[in-house]
């Protein structure tokens, strides 16, 4: 009789343990720095594809208004993760706030000068006698002066005008500028919805500018107390970003299929093309991606205290802005 009754007392426990539900995900939040472009389709792919939920991650993305806004939500932990702008992230960081970079994607800076393809503005030669459009005190404006030394031309040499973002654009679009200075990857792509026509763009990393861009940012306590998690998000989007390079075409489908306004498939596609090529510089070429190089912010930070606003005390320790602990590791 003990037997059977033990016979049964293990049917019962084993039934109870088989109908017990799995693991719930771990909800993340992870804001980007601007609405929904070509840039960001990794993420949504990863999503699509299951490679978050992989990792037992139930992730929602939110469009954001701004690398300082989202680095500001991150460092209050409205968010987990953030998608943003290194350099300005460095800026809150210095002054204090905590918050730490676990990858940096863009290792080669998209900042360029645009305009449209007819206008045959190729090298910088060619700026002569045109008219930018800049945003006053924006990233790109404050490197300016780096790219004219660097390429040697005078402020002399062309003519600008001043606005907002939006203000730039429109400034190229109906002719009352010749070019902007915008992301290769961004700025360019709404030019080309916005007008059907292509735009050629002069890149600062081409002239020997050598700065990172974007990566994901997290709060430094949420770093601390959660790093398995952190772990497991940079390793399911370190895949993400893989599996988006192999197609590009899907990634940018799949912002479409979260946010059907969030663009045309067209520009969406070649904006991330145009993205792909940023991930990695000479020295990282074959690592995966966010495996930046000390070297590479080390450049950066200096950069940004000369030419960005960066206060200069960031050059006593590079290495507090950014770590590579959480990624996984090995070559592409």
């Amino acid at each position: 009789m003990i037997r059977v009754i033990t016979a049964i007392s293990a049917a019962l426990i084993w039934t109870a343990l088989s109908v017990l539900p799995a693991s719930a995900a771990d909800k993340v939040v992870l804001m980007l720095n601007w609405y929904v472009y070509g840039e960001h389709a990794p993420f949504y792919y990863g999503k699509a594809k299951g490679i978050y939920a992989a990792e037992g991650i139930d992730l929602e993305i939110q469009e954001g208004r701004g690398s300082a806004a989202t680095t500001q939500a991150v460092a209050a932990k409205t968010a987990n993760f953030g998608y943003v702008d290194v350099p300005t992230m460095m800026r809150a960081a210095v002054k204090g706030a905590p918050i730490i970079s676990t990858g940096v994607l863009l290792q080669t800076s998209p900042m360029s000068a645009m305009g449209f393809v007819e206008k045959n503005i190729k090298k910088p030669e060619d700026i002569k006698g045109k008219t930018v459009a800049i945003t006053p005190a924006d990233s790109m404006t404050q490197i300016w002066p780096l790219f004219l030394k660097k390429t040697g031309l005078k402020e002399s040499d062309f003519q600008t005008v001043a606005g907002d973002g939006q203000t730039k654009l429109n400034a190229v679009i109906n002719g009352q500028a010749d070019l902007l200075l915008g992301y290769v990857m961004d700025q360019s792509m709404k030019i080309k919805d916005a007008t059907g026509k292509d735009v050629n763009a002069i890149k600062f990393a081409d002239y020997g500018i050598n700065m990172v861009c974007s990566g994901v940012v997290a709060n430094t306590d949420f770093v601390k107390a959660n790093a398995d998690l952190v772990k497991r998000f940079m390793s399911a989007t370190t895949k993400a970003v893989e599996a988006a390079e192999k197609d590009p075409k899907g990634a940018a489908q799949a912002i479409l299929d979260a946010n059907p306004k969030g663009g045309k498939l067209e520009t969406l596609t070649k904006g991330f093309e145009l993205t792909i090529p940023l991930y990695r510089t000479a020295e990282t070429k074959s690592k995966r991606p966010f495996q930046v190089t000390d070297q590479n912010m080390t450049d950066t930070v200096n950069l940004m205290v000369e030419y960005g606003g960066l206060d200069a005390k960031a050059k006593d320790n590079p290495k507090a802005f950014y770590t590579n602990d959480y990624l996984p590791q090995g070559g592409s």
